[in-house]
């Protein structure tokens, strides 16, 4: 009878189970999560609404009615301590370089996803304001949204505000609409990655140049192809005056095509992109082979500078999308992204040349070395020429329309300024060249007796 007992007991304690709401949101952690948010200083108090999925805030406690739909009624205590162990606790606010302390709840609700309030600030505030749904409302937990304002209090509706978002908890992939709504100022507007980091809402000037300056100085050390061309380039050169001209030209070349896709004057169709990646595996497949065939270093400035334009545009893929952090400061952020990017490319040169020589001289013959290394960079720039040529080739051709042929007509009229650059510039290199210095004429010339 003992074990007829327990299967009994076993079988109406899983029926009860089974028919028992369910009292928790799932644990499965979503993909991808989009949270909008708004913060405005005003007066004393900044004020920050957030918009977040419910499925995104797992592990809560919620009351659901037999059939399963939110208890409305008795919502609102699990809604605040959900706004606190989700969202308020990952948030940092600062002012002025300051951390500010955890902020005030003043409204939590439970919306429809099919309601468009957070649209603008005053729309998303008064929602928050206006009370709960209906207790009638049907809603499933996974379908709702959980709108909160918080307060913070401040020093000034002026100061210096950053942000750090920290929500990486809500999902696998956790994107942040942020509008920054500052006194007398136009609506900022960033599109963040939770785990970005600190986010100056209204940058200084010198904010906005230290962090493109880091950008651009990191840029070229974790780009693996920027590093291979720079190592391709400057692989036959062993004295300063060649690679100085060599490096000149690249530099004022990817600088040319940078500031131009700043300001929105590249393509934005989906093939650029490829295309240019593309381009990028090809100059450093040429670069290589050229040193394999037997370099022409005097005009190799020349080829620097053409292929510095496509890296210019490649450099621009990552500005673009860090350029809702320059604020008020573009110029001084495209500045300092050049900075970055030359500084960077001087530390990889401190490095690449000595290492070279010597190698060169204690390991290998110089030229058997340089076929060696180049066939090994050429090597890499082939498969990456055909995987993303690959990938171009699956575009459509671009469509010639009125777009497209002011678009043309523009980058010829930039090309026709750049041809007269490079005209000026070989005759100062030519020049350069001839003359090594005056100094150095007087040195080598023997004293008269």
């Amino acid at each position: 009878m003992a074990p007829l007992r327990i299967v009994f007991a076993f079988i109406i304690a899983a029926a009860l189970l089974i028919g028992w709401p369910m009292r928790t949101s799932a644990h499965e952690v979503p993909n991808e999560v989009t949270v909008l948010a708004f913060l405005k200083p005003e007066g004393k108090t900044l004020t920050f609404l957030v918009r977040a999925p419910m499925e995104s805030l797992r592990d809560v406690d919620v009351p659901l009615k037999p059939n399963g739909f939110l208890d409305l009624s008795r919502i609102d205590a699990p809604l605040q301590h959900a706004a606190q162990i989700w969202i308020r606790d990952f948030v940092e606010v600062y002012e002025s370089g300051a951390l500010l302390g955890k902020p005030q709840l003043v409204g939590a609700r439970v919306s429809l996803a099919s309601d468009r309030s957070f649209a603008s600030y005053d729309q998303a505030l008064a929602h928050i304001r206006s009370g709960p749904l209906p207790p009638d409302t049907e809603i499933y937990w996974k379908q709702g949204l959980l709108d909160v304002a918080y307060e913070y209090a401040i020093e000034s509706d002026r100061s210096d505000f950053a942000i750090r978002p920290g929500l990486t908890r809500l999902g696998l992939q956790v994107n942040i609409m942020m509008r920054f709504l500052a006194p007398d100022s136009p609506e900022r507007v960033f599109d963040v990655h939770a785990g970005v980091g600190l986010v100056h809402l209204d940058p200084s000037w010198l904010q906005a140049f230290l962090l493109f300056a880091e950008d651009g100085f990191r840029h070229i050390l974790e780009g693996i192809d920027h590093l291979l061309f720079l190592l391709a380039l400057v692989i036959p050169f062993r004295r300063f005056r060649p690679l100085a001209v060599v490096v000149t030209a690249f530099t004022i070349a990817h600088s040319i095509t940078l500031i131009a896709s700043a300001y929105g004057l590249a393509p934005n169709a989906l093939w650029f992109t490829p295309l240019i990646e593309t381009l990028v595996a090809i100059s450093i497949l040429y670069m290589a082979l050229e040193n394999i065939v037997g370099p022409s270093t005097e005009r190799r400035w020349f080829v620097a500078f053409a292929f510095g334009l496509v890296h210019g545009f490649a450099f621009s893929f990552l500005l673009s999308e860090r350029l809702q952090f320059a604020g008020s400061h573009l110029i001084t952020s495209l500045l300092a992204f050049n900075v970055g990017v030359e500084v960077g490319q001087l530390v990889v040169l401190a490095v690449a040349v000595p290492a070279l020589g010597l190698l060169f001289k204690y390991v290998v013959p110089e030229r058997i070395g340089t076929i060696i290394l180049s066939a090994l960079v050429a090597h890499t720039a082939w498969h990456w020429m055909t995987e993303r040529g690959a990938e171009l080739a699956q575009h459509p051709w671009p469509v010639i329309d009125a777009g497209a042929l002011s678009t043309v007509l523009w980058w010829a009229m930039a090309a026709v300024a750049v041809a007269a650059m490079l005209w000026l510039f070989s005759g100062l290199v030519r020049r350069w060249q001839a003359h090594p210095g005056e100094e150095g004429d007087r040195a080598a010339r023997p004293r008269a007796s």
